[in-house]
């Protein structure tokens, strides 16, 4: 009796820790979270900015009716004018078993209040045209309802509604469509300070709408709106956007439509080659072998008309950033070049002048003295040996200034040469060339501005200063003073320039 009631016991205790282990795995496997789906991004059925619009004013894979207006960032669905309507829609219809979509869009308005609002639309037909938020009513599919006028006055808008309709359904506008409404939430849309996001996911047979409320840049701080189980949507069907103004009006902007296609975990993801059209498959085939066939009877004329490149490896075409930096070093130094052989120019500009003025004043004075004699020279004449004198020195000057440019473009040239030889540049040589540049613009301006001021017709001066009978009247107080000016105003610059050019050698050695 004793044996029987302990093999009970036994078969009893391990009856009960089977049943406890069978529980635990039951428990743990409910507790594994659940893998989410594949998403596969779909060009075809989305758009973004920027270049959105085309040459054409359309949306690539879409069309728009009514008063939409699309742009290069983004397509004005509805502007803000009263009575207006319209809408975006696929060209091509959608037969995913599971998609999700996501929906960047701005509303505003000046007032208080807007109208009428915005609409998503999953259909088995393109509703262009209509009532319901400027599309059409009695559809056969599903509409999330971005609706932000109060028609039925119980201060429950703006809000987002699911409304369903198998192609029977006239929407209730009266009730702003609540008798009608799957799935409802009251989130306030309009006038924020980001655009609002939104996330339609159809996804074995729930429909989930959640919401960005437009007051953070974070494209994933989404909240909950609301959650459609069991609902059935054709199989397929076109996606649109649409909108419409009423009374008041506000401007309906989608910036971004983009389409996801789910595959539940375990499905291998269709090809993309099994979605296209057979005809269409062909059509391109046929088209890339016509371009493959002149593109080899091109490379054949090619090799018989350059048998010599035959076997060549074909060159890199793009430079590398060394190859740019020494390309933009070397560039700045022919700059550097040519400005220096422009001030040389001006410089020899300027000394003829000079030389000129020099002799027509050597002659009058030989004139004048050979006419009236060496006793009757007053002090007119003492001022013309000294303008003499003095535009002598600033000749040997100039001259002077000119070696100096000669000697820069002699070495310019020599490190020219040698960085074309070595291939490559230093920092201390290109801001060395960058202070000779500065210093070559300084002297620049100020020999440009001399020669504003002092070049003249010499010719003139040759013709009119005989005519006067009086020498006198020849070199004036005032031609006197000009010309003292100008000396100090040259001799400065000359100082200057040679300080600033010690300076520089001292740098670059």
């Amino acid at each position: 009796m004793a044996v029987s009631n302990a093999r009970v016991f036994t078969l009893s205790f391990l009856a009960a820790l089977v049943f406890h282990r069978n529980l635990t795995d039951v428990a743990v496997e409910g507790s594994t979270p659940e893998e989410p789906p594949h998403r596969r991004f779909e060009y075809k059925y989305s758009f973004k900015g920027p270049h959105l619009s085309q040459s054409d004013g359309g949306v690539p894979f879409w069309i728009h009716s009514g008063n939409a207006i699309p742009s290069a960032d983004q397509v004005r669905i509805t502007p803000s004018l009263r009575s207006q309507r319209g809408s975006v829609w696929t060209k091509n219809k959608v037969n995913f078993e599971n998609w999700e979509a996501e929906v960047t869009f701005r509303v505003s308005g000046r007032g208080r209040m807007g109208a009428d609002g915005l609409a998503m639309w999953f259909t088995s037909e393109q509703g262009l045209d209509g009532p319901v938020y400027g599309a059409a009513d009695t559809w056969n599919g599903i509409g999330v309802f971005f609706d932000s006028f109060d028609n039925d006055g119980k201060k429950n808008n703006p809000a987002i509604l699911v409304v369903g309709n198998n192609g029977n359904l006239v929407y209730d506008h009266q009730n702003d469509g609540t008798t009608q409404a799957l799935g409802t939430c009251l989130r306030d849309f309009r006038n924020k300070p980001y655009p609002i996001r939104a996330k339609i996911t159809y996804y074995r047979k729930t429909l989930t709408v959640l919401i960005n409320n437009g007051f953070t840049p974070d494209k994933e701080d989404y909240e909950f709106c609301t959650k459609v189980e069991n609902m059935v949507i054709p199989t397929e069907g076109f996606f649109g956007i649409s909108a419409a103004t009423g009374g008041l009006a506000d401007d309906h902007d989608v910036l971004s439509f983009l389409l996801f296609r789910l595959t539940e975990p375990g499905q291998q993801p269709p090809s993309v080659d099994s979605e296209i059209p057979k005809e269409e498959k062909d059509k391109y085939q046929e088209e890339f072998q016509n371009f493959q066939q002149e593109l080899d009877k091109k490379k054949e004329e090619f090799q018989k008309d350059h048998p010599n490149v035959q076997g060549e490896p074909i060159d890199d075409l793009y430079e590398s950033v060394n190859d740019r930096e020494i390309r933009q070093v070397f560039e700045g130094q022919n700059r550097i070049h040519l400005e220096i052989k422009q001030i040389n120019r001006q410089l020899a500009m300027i000394l003829d002048e000079q030389r000129r003025y020099v002799s027509v004043i050597t002659d009058e004075i030989s004139k004048k003295g050979t006419s009236t004699g060496s006793g009757q020279l007053d002090s007119a004449s003492q001022q013309l040996s000294s303008v003499i004198s003095t535009q002598q020195e600033l000749l040997r000057n100039l001259n002077e200034l000119r070696s100096s440019f000669h000697e820069s473009l002699k070495q310019i040239g020599s490190v020219q040469h040698q960085g074309n030889a070595g291939g490559v540049g230093t920092y201390e040589t290109i801001q060395h060339f960058n202070d000779i540049k500065e210093n070559l613009h300084t002297v620049k301006r100020d020999v440009e501005h001399l020669v504003q001021r002092n070049v003249q017709n010499p010719g003139d001066k040759v013709v009119k200063c005989p005519e006067l009978p009086p020498m006198p009247s020849c070199l004036s107080t005032v031609h006197f003073a000009i010309f003292v000016v100008i000396q100090t105003i040259l001799f400065f610059c000359y100082i200057m320039y040679k300080s600033q050019q010690e300076a520089a050698a001292k740098k670059f050695f």
